[in-house]
Formats: C-alpha cells, sequence, structure tokens
C-alpha cells in the first residue's frame, strides 16, 4: 500500500475508461434512435415472441386432443367389437314408441290399387262396358216435357219468403211471440209434409229425382229453423237492452268487419240480400254477420270446379260399371234367402259401396262446399274433421258433418239441456232425428217403409255404448271402420231387394 506505482494507476484508470465507453455506446440507439423507441422495439420483439409462444402451445394443445381422441376412438372401437347388444324393443311393439309405417301405407295402396284393378278388369271381361251418361238422365226426367223436381225446388221459394214475413213483422211488433211461432211452425210443417206427398203421388217423379227436392226441403228447413231462432235470440236481447253483444247475435252500433264491410245489427240483417245468402252458404247456422274471405281465389275455385265434375262422373260411371251388376246378381239369393250367397254378396258389395262413399265424401264436403263458401267469400271452411281418426262411434258422427253437427248442438242438443234433460236423453234424442230424417230421405223417395235407415241409425247407439266401454285405441278405430263398410252396403242390399221385390218381382 504504500509503495504507489503512478504508472500502474493510469493503466488501470485507461482501462476503466474504456468499459465505461464500451457500455454506453452499447446503450445507444441504432441508426440515432431514442432510448424510447429502443425499449418499444424490445417490447413488440417480446410481444411476438410471446404470440409465437401461445400458438405453438394451442398447437400442441389441439394435436394432443387429436391424440387423445383418437385414443378414445380406439377404445369405443374396442368396445363395440367386444359389445354389441343393449336393451331396447321391437319396432311393432306398442311400448318402442315407433310410429313410421310410411312404407306399410304405401304397401296398403299399392295392394288396393292391384285387387281392384283386377276386381276392375274381371267386371269388364264379364259385363263389357257398362257406363251410359245418357242413362243418368232418365233418372231425373221419365218425361222431357215435365220437370216435377225441378217445379219443387222452385217453389221452395215460397217458403223463404214465408219465413223471411214473419220474421220482419216480429220485428216491428205486428205479430206477438206465440203468432209468430205458430206461423212457422205452419211453416215448417208444411215443408216437410208438401214435397213428400207430391212425391208420393206423382209418379213422373223418378227416386233419384225425388231424393234430391227431399235432400233440398230437408237442408232448407234446417237453414230456416236456425234462422228464427237466431232472430228471437236478438229480439230477446233487445229486450233487456244487452250493451255489448255477441258478433253472432247483434250489436248496439254499426262498426267495419276485417274484409272492411260494415257490420249488420238487428232488425237490419231482415233483408232479402240476406236471407238468400244464408240459403245459398255452405252452413246450416245462421249469423248475421258471417265470416268473410277477402277475395275470390281463382285458381282455387277452378280446381275445386274440376273436382266437381270429375268426381260426379266418377261416381256415376262407378256405380254404373261396379254396382249395379252386384245388385242385380244379389237378387236370387236374397230371394232364396241363401245365408252364405247373401254374406258373399254383402263383402262383394262392401269395396265398391264404401269406395263410392269416401268419393261421394271429397267431392260433397271437400270440391262442392268449398267451391260455394269461395264463390260466396265464406270464411269458415270447416266442413270436416279427422273422423277418419275416430276411435270412437260418437266422434266419428261429430266430426265426419261440421254443419249438422254445429245445427244439432246449438239448435236440439243444448236447448235440451238448458230445459234439464239428461245428456243421455239428448244425445238420444239427436240420433233419433238423425234417423228420422234417414229414414224420410230414402223411403219416400222409394215409396216403400221398411225402416232399415232408421233402425240403422239407431243402431248406432249402442254400438257407441259397446266401442266406447270395451274398445280403444286402434281397435276402436277398426271398429267404427267395420261398421262403416259392412253397415251401409247391408242396408243398400235390404231396400234395393225390397224394392225390386215391390216392383219388379213379376218381370
Amino acid at each position: 500500500m504504500g509503495d504507489w506505482d503512478p504508472a500502474g494507476g493510469a493503466a488501470t484508470r485507461r482501462r476503466r475508461a474504456t468499459l465505461t465507453a464500451s457500455r454506453t455506446a452499447s446503450l445507444q440507439p441504432a441508426n440515432g434512435r431514442s432510448p424510447a423507441a429502443c425499449d418499444i422495439s424490445a417490447t413488440a420483439e417480446s410481444s411476438a415472441n410471446d404470440g409465437q409462444r401461445r400458438r405453438e402451445r394451442s398447437v400442441e394443445t389441439v394435436r394432443s386432443k387429436a391424440r387423445g381422441d383418437k385414443k378414445k376412438q380406439r377404445r369405443n372401437d374396442l368396445g363395440d367389437r367386444m359389445s354389441c347388444h343393449k336393451t331396447q324393443e321391437s319396432l311393432l311393439t306398442s311400448t318402442s314408441g315407433y310410429n313410421n309405417y310410411r312404407g306399410v301405407l304405401n304397401w296398403c295402396v299399392v295392394m288396393l290399387v292391384l285387387s281392384n284393378a283386377r276386381l276392375f278388369l274381371e267386371n269388364l271381361l264379364r259385363y263389357g262396358v257398362l257406363v251410359d251418361p245418357v242413362q243418368v238422365v232418365s233418372l231425373f226426367l221419365n218425361d222431357p216435357y215435365s220437370w216435377p223436381a225441378a217445379c219443387l225446388v222452385i217453389v221452395s221459394n215460397v217458403f223463404i219468403v214465408a219465413s223471411l214475413y214473419t220474421e220482419r213483422q216480429l220485428s216491428k211488433g205486428s205479430f206477438s211471440e206465440l203468432v209468430g211461432f205458430l206461423v212457422h211452425c205452419i211453416n215448417f210443417a208444411t215443408m216437410l209434409t208438401f214435397p213428400a206427398a207430391v212425391v208420393l203421388l206423382v209418379p213422373s217423379v223418378t227416386p233419384v229425382g225425388g231424393a234430391f227436392v227431399l235432400g233440398t226441403y230437408t237442408i232448407l228447413f234446417l237453414k230456416l229453423y236456425s234462422y228464427k231462432d237466431v232472430n228471437l235470440w236478438c229480439r230477446e236481447l233487445s229486450t233487456i237492452k244487452a250493451k255489448k253483444l255477441a258478433r253472432s247475435l247483434s250489436c248496439p252500433s254499426p262498426h267495419t268487419l276485417n274484409g272492411g264491410e260494415l257490420k249488420v245489427c238487428y232488425p237490419g240483417n231482415l233483408t232479402i240480400r240476406d236471407m238468400y245468402y244464408f240459403v245459398f252458404a255452405p252452413t246450416l247456422c245462421y249469423e248475421l254477420n258471417f265470416p268473410r274471405s277477402p277475395k275470390i281465389r281463382m285458381s282455387f275455385l277452378l280446381r275445386r270446379l274440376f273436382e266437381m265434375l270429375f268426381f260426379i262422373q266418377l261416381l256415376v260411371g262407378l256405380t254404373q260399371q261396379w254396382m249395379i251388376p252386384i245388385i242385380q246378381s244379389s237378387m236370387k239369393p236374397l230371394e232364396d234367402m241363401d245365408l252364405s250367397r247373401m254374406t258373399e254378396r254383402l263383402l262383394r258389395l262392401a269395396v265398391p259401396n264404401h269406395l263410392l262413399w269416401l268419393i261421394f265424401f271429397y267431392w260433397f264436403f271437400h270440391s262442392s262446399m268449398n267451391f260455394t263458401a269461395e264463390l260466396l267469400r265464406f270464411g269458415d271452411r270447416q266442413f270436416y274433421k279427422d273422423w277418419w281418426n275416430s276411435e270412437t262411434v260418437t266422434y266419428f258422427w261429430q266430426n265426419w258433418n261440421i254443419p249438422v253437427h254445429k245445427w244439432c248442438l246449438r239448435h236440439f242438443y243444448k236447448p235440451l239441456l238448458r230445459r234439464g234433460f239428461s245428456k243421455i236423453i239428448s244425445q238420444s234424442a239427436v240420433f233419433f232425428l238423425s234417423a228420422f230424417f234417414h229414414e224420410y230421405l230414402v223411403s219416400v223417395p222409394l215409396r216403400m217403409f221398411r225402416l232399415w235407415a232408421f233402425t240403422g241409425m239407431m243402431a248406432q247407439l249402442p254400438l257407441a255404448w259397446f266401442v266406447g266401454r270395451f274398445l280403444r285405441g286402434n281397435y276402436g278405430n277398426a271398429a267404427v271402420w267395420m261398421s262403416l263398410i259392412i253397415g251401409q252396403p247391408f242396408a243398400v242390399l235390404m231396400y234395393v231387394h225390397d224394392y225390386y221385390v215391390l216392383h219388379y218381382r213379376e218381370e
């Protein structure tokens, strides 16, 4: 320490100055940049490195996950090879929950077409072509210069005007309620008895023409009865000064409907135009303001018109070519009371009769009624529901003919309940009324009274009880179909046999 070397100290100081200068030079920015810029550059490089490391880690994670999935799939494949059974039901078992039988339905349709094609070909080979459109005209007109059926339809306007006149007098107070009720009763009784008397007493009225006339008068009877009831309800509501009434009855002040039309109020509905709109509308239940469609769809109207023309020709052709030969060949077994041959003829008649009934249903309830509704812009097009899914007889009668069901419910069944009758008695009364009109529409045109139609309708009561009590689901649906397929041709054979014995047995 005491011996200090000046030369050595100077060398040491020079080395320290050189190290300091080199460190300072390493911290100077490149290309003249500031230290802050250098820091930002360093940070960016660090971030880029971090992003690259994250991407590498994510790729590695995906690869490891893929390797894990492959391992899991290999394990599952090995498990599937080891075990191929599990707890499950057969498809045709009711507890399996399977309900897609589209292929079976297609198979049934193909088999039905093939079997009926064979029957049709056999019919042609045996009888030849029996379709004769000219013969259909003779069913309506025996004498081309005498049209009693058409004249009776024209005369029905007298009963329409009489009902309208009575309601007008009741609205003005010129008739008391008792007098109006008596006038309506006389009008309704005459509507049912007058055309029946003409059909029975005038020989030129054919059975087909008579059935058409009586069907027209029956529909008109139900319409005018509903017209009388609704106007009576309007007067009752006016009497108690109801402030807010249902659209189907009356209204305190004019309103606008959805179609932009003025809402009609009682007694403003008592006009010729309103009456005849209801007469031609496809419904039996009267309202002051029917739901209206916005416009007439010409394409829809033309499709329904084409269906009407096509199916009516198909009905006539199948009746002449298929039904009549079977009925004619059934007369001898019926006359001889050969039970086995009668059963065979009944089963032969069941298929064409049921097919014609289905075609008639589509022609009348879908094509014809939709055509009329579209022409009149009538909004309510629910003329039928899914009666083909009926699991009870009661459900079928409630859904296959909605206009009649609505009328019975509104003007017959519910009034009986309000008067204190039980549901069983009210339902029986509805079936009794339906049975009466069925017999009325069949026996009077044929000019014979055998009560087959009446008995068939009343037999629906015990059948409805049996099916509802003991059968459910598909079994109930099958029972309804069996009653339709077998019951109708049985009644047809009975009437045809009695008509044949009564008129053509000697020939």
